[in-house]
């Protein structure tokens, strides 16, 4: 797998040229590549406060805190490797005993909520045991490296406004935790003396060893369908939900109209299935012929559609070092249900009975590649792409093979940060440049042969003088080849960022008739807050409507702080707009949410492998809201508005029956008239929602199904709720 060579050598990835089999034992003493690097996150406590009430369910981790792959675990780290590194560091170079004991207050009070009591029962990564072990490998880290992401990105709303002391403290007490001996000498914030603890990996710990690829005991499933022919008329099928936006053309739209505006009062409860898992839920479920199939950060799951029973679980079992423990869901055909993993996989099942068909490594989780998005199948083809733009990874696109997961071909999101010279990469300082990540459902056009992706910000995130030019391809929309992979057109909608303002949605596209013309239109909506529609033959951008706050988007973020609308969590997140072709409108959730961003001086901004890089500092509003927002397609004006008290992050989905589904952080379901926009039914679902709501029928009944359950250690509410699928039908 090539890397970059940031570094004055050939970057080496991970070993990825071993095949084993499915059964067999294989453990190995790990020596790994000098380019790679952990990361590391804390959570920590920020006093958020919503207009109506205590935002203080927004408090431990965020995206940056698992972006981060939690402060602690590369502490424990630092700490594990110490122990273990007796003979290589003298005694009284370690911490005291009053650092540590001070060092439990503020693990309880900052860390524990996330990472747990225990330091690897919460949901982010575990600060001991094999996770750990399976997960460093950077032999050249000092605690230096640490003390400089940890400063400079934590606590997640607040980076760096904790104390020295503070961060010492912590890293005291896991250090304790992990059986290294108390010296003499307190911790210090000097770069000699951090510098002379070395994180490596000592030899005789035994790791996982990642493989490029495993083959299961069965090579090809035994389940059927849904055939490609189901997939491309997927808009028609009233039964199945067959994406994770619905259909290709991501219309989050169903036809069927048994549930409507007349007596969806009477919804109710009919079934519900609890995953049982203390980690995130943000799925979005697929339906097909009854079975629904769901994922967890590691568990792929089929339930009966109608009763919730389960029918099989699958769960994988991490090869290599997890990124962010996210995942929103599967693609499937002919028998295969595809996901991709927090460690670089794509893996493929059986939807018949989850058997276990094959995984191939194909990104690289050391330089903070991960896989978070559900992947699109068509034809031969499985789609996908990495997050990690903020770990300032170079993006990309690729396609790879259904059967086994061979590549096809790969598209390079920024092709010109790495490239000296590039005209829109600009590089005067010669530091590291990436991002373009994706981490959002793609769109096809098939008639076309075109798909359609959200590229992600920027890296460095804020210092956007640092690498001077539109960045290209960042946060635009890009139109490819679907079969080859090549360059049709591209769109860019927020040239330079310098916020953190992803494009996260190029969906739906539809036709529609102008003048006697079909009019083939694509929607873009994004982290900073603005829906557009715009012609996909001409790129002319019809309309352009704000459905947040917009402040001070054009001031330049500085060294001494400026504050923005929408915020760093702003906007459109992994959610997008739903299609309601009976009211000619487009409905999107969205929050409401300003931040003060600070940039870095130039010689301040530092790269770590696989580590935040966002190059500043940010801080949010104590004041954190949602929308949810109906706007006409035909002139972009805003039909209707629903406040929500918390920000919104949940799908939202329409069908026939003239209604619009979404779901809050308060847990609420609600059913809203797609035409005014009035509530007609609420329902709490117990756990906050950040995850899909579908619509299909099994023996012609209509269901409609939300993922409910803490979306992560951020994004929640007053409780947190374990991830649930809720199953909702007529009496």
């Amino acid at each position: 797998m090539p890397t970059r060579d940031w570094h004055g050598k050939a970057g080496l990835a991970p070993n990825l040229n071993r095949t084993i089999h499915s059964g067999s034992v294989i453990r190995s003493q790990l020596h790994p590549p000098p380019h790679t690097r952990t990361s590391v996150t804390m959570g920590m406590n920020p006093p958020f406060q919503s207009t109506s009430r205590s935002f203080s369910a927004f408090r431990h981790c965020s995206r940056v805190q698992l972006k981060l792959f939690g402060l602690s675990l590369i502490v424990v780290s630092a700490v594990f490797l110490s122990a273990h590194r007796a003979s290589a560091q003298e005694p009284g170079q370690t911490y005291t005993e009053a650092e540590a004991a001070r060092g439990t207050t503020v693990y309880v009070e900052q860390c524990a909520q996330c990472h747990g009591s225990g330091l690897s029962d919460g949901s982010a990564p575990a600060l001991i045991g094999p996770t750990f072990r399976r997960t460093w490998s950077r032999p050249q880290v000092t605690v230096n490296d640490l003390h400089y992401i940890v400063s400079t990105t934590m606590p997640p709303s607040r980076p760096g406004s904790l104390s020295d002391a503070q961060y010492l403290d912590v890293l005291a007490y896991i250090m304790a935790e992990n059986g290294v001996a108390a010296g003499a000498e307190p911790l210090s914030a000097e770069q000699a003396r951090l510098e002379s603890v070395s994180l490596l990996l000592p030899d005789d710990v035994a790791v996982g060893i990642a493989s490029a690829f495993i083959q299961g005991a069965r090579s090809v499933p035994i389940g059927t369908g849904p055939s490609v022919e189901e997939l491309v008329g997927a808009e028609e099928d009233a039964a199945n939900w067959l994406f994770h936006t619905g259909n290709f053309s991501g219309t989050r739209y169903s036809p069927l109209s048994e549930i409507d505006v007349d007596n969806v009062a009477n919804l109710r409860p009919v079934c519900l299935f609890q995953l049982s898992e203390a980690r995130n839920f943000q799925t979005g479920p697929i339906v097909y012929d009854g079975i629904m199939y769901f994922t967890g950060v590691r568990t792929t799951v089929a339930i009966d559609a109608a009763t919730c029973r389960m029918l099989w679980r699958h769960t994988w079992q991490p090869r290599d070092r997890e990124v962010w423990n996210n995942n929103r869901g599967v693609g499937i055909q002919d028998g295969y249900v595809v996901r991709g993993t927090a460690d670089g996989y794509l893996m493929a099942l059986d939807a018949a009975d989850g058997e276990f068909l094959w995984a191939r490594q194909i990104a690289d989780p050391w330089i903070g590649e991960t896989f978070t998005m559900a992947p699109m199948v068509y034809d031969d083809l499985v789609l996908i792409g990495p997050a990690g733009s903020e770990n300032g990874i170079s993006g990309w696109v690729g396609a790879f093979r259904l059967r086994d997961g061979e590549q096809v071909w790969k598209f390079q999101t920024v092709p010109g940060a790495t490239r000296e010279g590039s005209e829109s990469w600009g590089n005067p300082l010669s530091i590291p440049l990436g991002g373009g990540a994706v981490w959002t459902p793609f769109t096809l056009d098939v008639a076309r042969g075109e798909l359609y992706v959200a590229v992600g910000n920027p890296a460095p995130d804020f210092p956007a003088e640092l690498r001077p030019g539109l960045n290209l391809y960042t946060n635009s929309i890009v139109a490819l080849d679907v079969r080859t992979g090549a360059l049709r057109w591209y769109e860019q909608l927020v040239p330079s960022d310098e916020h953190d303002w992803d494009l996260t949605q190029v969906s739906p596209i539809f036709s529609r008739n102008v003048g006697g013309a079909q009019q083939d239109l694509v929607t873009t909506v994004g982290k900073d807050g603005i829906i557009r529609l715009l012609d996909r033959e001409t790129r002319e951008r019809l309309f352009e409507t704000p459905i947040t706050t917009l402040e001070n988007v054009d001031a330049p973020v500085t060294t001494d702080g400026t504050r923005a609308c929408p915020g760093v969590y702003g906007g459109v997140e992994w959610n997008g707009p739903a299609y309601h072709p009976g009211t000619g409108t487009l409905v999107t959730p969205t929050v409401d949410w300003c931040t003060t961003f600070t940039e870095f001086q130039p010689d301040e901004v530092r790269y770590v492998d696989g580590q935040l890089y966002m190059g500043g500092t940010y801080e949010m509003d104590t004041q954190a809201t949602g929308w949810i927002t109906s706007v006409n397609t035909n002139d972009g004006s805003v039909r209707w508005r629903y406040h929500s008290e918390r920000p919104v992050v949940g799908a939202v989905s329409a069908t026939a029956g003239g209604l619009v589904f979404a779901g809050e952080l308060t847990g609420d379901f609600l059913a809203f008239s797609a035409d005014s926009g009035e509530v007609l039914y609420r329902f709490n679902t117990g756990g906050p929602i950040g995850a899909g709501v579908v619509s299909y029928s099994v023996e012609g009944r209509q269901y409609v199904a939300v993922g409910s359950g803490r979306p992560s250690g951020f994004w929640w509410g007053d409780h947190q709720g374990s991830g649930t699928i809720v199953v909702f039908g007529l009496p």
